[in-house]
């Protein structure tokens, strides 16, 4: 039984041990412009260098990881960016923005008294604070010469597949990919960047918290305005869909195998 006790004791360690690795593998920032203040975490390629040039992932986290420790929005996602294999494969900058509590990506009105959630995405506000400091955040980086401008990507789930769907809508021309996961936004802004971004989009069948007919919504307005989106809507997953997303094994082979039209 001691011997049982020792081994749990030893593999907790070991997965804090791994995690802490892969916080400290993306780095704490912090973005200022003017009074406000956006945190954020970056990860640079291996061996990075500024004489030569990157793509950048832009990555939005969900609702459950908002707040003001710079830490959460690592939860899910992160993992997948940094493997090591996967850094060999594909050297990019990767930026983990974190949404404070009381905010959201997209302007959405958001109903929480039944499941699934309801959501209306107003057309013509002003974006949140949150997402105007993200496209400020993104043109600094991108003005920056060791950025490849034609491989910029930007993905999200739930609460981030929202602000996935609405940053596309504020700024077509700075992306070449996308990927949204469990999310929803307004359909008539599809046809802004329908055919200039090429998207996957994901979602659960059985999602009880964000209605899988937002995301069938969104993709049958990117095919009416144009555009060619991949969508895989996963028959036995329920909100999390994002875990088999993640585990497609083409994923990371799509996203940056693709330059801006």
């Amino acid at each position: 039984m001691k011997h049982i006790k020792t081994q749990i004791t030893f593999c907790l360690l070991l997965i804090t041990s791994l995690a802490f690795a892969q916080k400290d593998l993306y780095k704490e920032k912090v973005h200022i412009k003017g009074e406000d203040t956006l945190k954020y975490r970056i990860m640079y390629p291996e061996n990075f260098s500024e004489d030569k040039q990157y793509p950048v992932v832009l990555f939005l986290h969900g609702a459950g990881e908002r707040g003001n420790d710079n830490q959460r929005q690592l939860a899910h996602g992160s993992k997948l960016f940094a493997d090591k294999t996967n850094r060999g494969a594909f050297p990019a900058i990767v930026i983990f923005p974190q949404c404070p509590k009381d905010s959201y990506w997209s302007n959405a009105d958001v109903d929480r008294s039944s499941f699934p959630i309801k959501l209306v995405f107003p057309k013509d506000k002003e974006a949140t604070k949150p997402m105007q400091l993200v496209i400020d955040l993104m043109q600094e980086v991108t003005s920056k010469d060791y950025v490849n401008t034609d491989k910029v990507y930007v993905g999200g789930l739930s609460m981030g597949g929202m602000g996935t769907f609405e940053i596309l809508s504020r700024q077509p021309d700075m992306f070449a990919a996308a990927i949204a996961i469990c999310g929803d936004g307004n359909a008539e802004l599809t046809k802004n960047y329908a055919t200039k971004v090429d998207l996957w989009v994901f979602h659960g069948a059985n999602d009880d918290v964000v209605d899988p007919k937002g995301s069938i919504k969104m993709v049958n307005t990117i095919l009416e305005n144009g555009g060619k989106p991949n969508f895989t809507l996963y028959s036995d997953a329920n909100h999390n869909s994002w875990d088999p997303a993640f585990a497609e094994p083409e994923l990371l082979t799509w996203l940056f195998s693709k330059s801006k039209k």
